[in-house]
């Protein structure tokens, strides 16, 4: 049997495909270049007004409060003395009611805005979640000097009359306790303020809250409830440890915006100079005596030592910044660890 064999079939080698790269022209790499190069320094650019208006507010600060710091010194932070006429300035009243006040809004506002938003995630039925997150919206839209106005002519009054008397009489009656809760029912005063602030947090602490609990994956939420689990253990036990930071960074956004908050707390905590361990008692905070004062101040002493208020608030919100960072990363270090 013949068989033909193809000529130089032995010798045949297959083809290699080569691909040719061609260059860019010259002019589109340049333009390319100089694109990136101009991006690249806008935004450095932008980094860096962030820096300088952070620098500048804080240099014009100290600038504008230097007379206030050289006379009263570090006894300003301690001093509870007020007095425009004597030319007494002291800064302990106001860094009181600001930080009760906000410390009353997040122990209101925490647990209610997770309440809130585990609602909308876990238990709410398709047809209410819609109109119940546009609530929040809208409750974090109301302008601050609206609240306001609400708490001092229908709510003070409304709590003065059936909600204080009753506290009054229970929680007034515990010794110890007592303290916090005893005076006359005024409808003002710092327990006021601090509710209206924790009405004005909760949209904000919630709407972070419910975005971080929709991004845990469904199989680790339905791995729990087949494992016998209630909705009460699933968020303890797996949707909170999944999303604590995205938790401890929505609570730390409220807590700016309590210390802060100027016209709602002045319209409510009474604007006086006087400490009480009563909640019920009236008081002040930084950003209300700013707004009342600031513009009727006589003598540049007065001015100075308000405009050392406003550094002082400035290092507040800066350290509460700071921890809240600190607690972020941490908090991201301990999950790195642990996978």
């Amino acid at each position: 049997m013949n068989t033909a064999t193809l000529p130089n079939s032995e010798t045949r080698k297959p083809v290699e495909s080569k691909t040719t790269t061609i260059p860019p022209a010259p002019h589109a790499r340049d333009g390319s270049a100089l694109a990136d190069t101009l991006f690249t320094n806008l935004t450095r650019l932008a980094a860096f007004v962030v820096f300088s208006l952070l620098a500048a507010i804080f240099v014009s600060l100290v600038l504008g409060s230097s007379k206030s710091i050289m006379r009263f010194g570090p006894a300003f932070l301690w001093t509870s003395e007020w007095d425009p006429v004597k030319e007494q300035f002291g800064a302990l009243v106001p860094i009181f009611g600001t930080l009760v006040t906000a410390a009353i809004a997040m122990v209101i506002a925490v647990p209610v805005s997770f309440g809130i938003a585990m609602f909308l995630t876990e238990l709410s039925p398709k047809w209410l979640k819609r109109p119940l997150g546009t609530a929040i919206e809208l409750l974090a839209a109301i302008p601050s000097i609206i609240y306001g106005m609400w708490g001092l002519f229908v709510f003070a009054p409304l709590f003065s009359t059936y909600v204080q008397p009753l506290m009054i009489k229970t929680l007034g009656a515990i010794p110890g306790l007592g303290l916090l809760f005893a005076g006359a029912p005024m409808g003002i005063g710092m327990f006021t303020a601090g509710l209206i602030l924790s009405i004005m947090v909760i949209p904000f602490i919630t709407a972070v809250m419910r975005d971080v609990f929709d991004l845990v994956p469904p199989m680790l939420k339905e791995s729990a409830y087949g494992l016998g689990g209630t909705t009460w253990e699933v968020m303890y036990r797996v949707v909170l440890p999944y999303t604590k930071v995205g938790v401890v960074g929505g609570v730390m956004l409220g807590l700016g915006r309590a210390l802060g908050e100027t016209m709602a707390v002045t319209f409510v905590i009474g604007n006086a100079y006087q400490l009480s361990p009563s909640l019920f008692a009236p008081g002040n905070s930084i950003a209300s005596a700013l707004a009342n004062e600031f513009t009727e101040a006589r003598g540049e002493l007065h001015s100075s030592a308000l405009i050392e208020l406003g550094l002082i608030l400035f290092l507040i919100t800066s350290i509460v910044l700071a921890i809240s960072k600190f607690l972020l990363s941490r908090l991201s270090r301990d999950e790195g660890a642990r996978s």
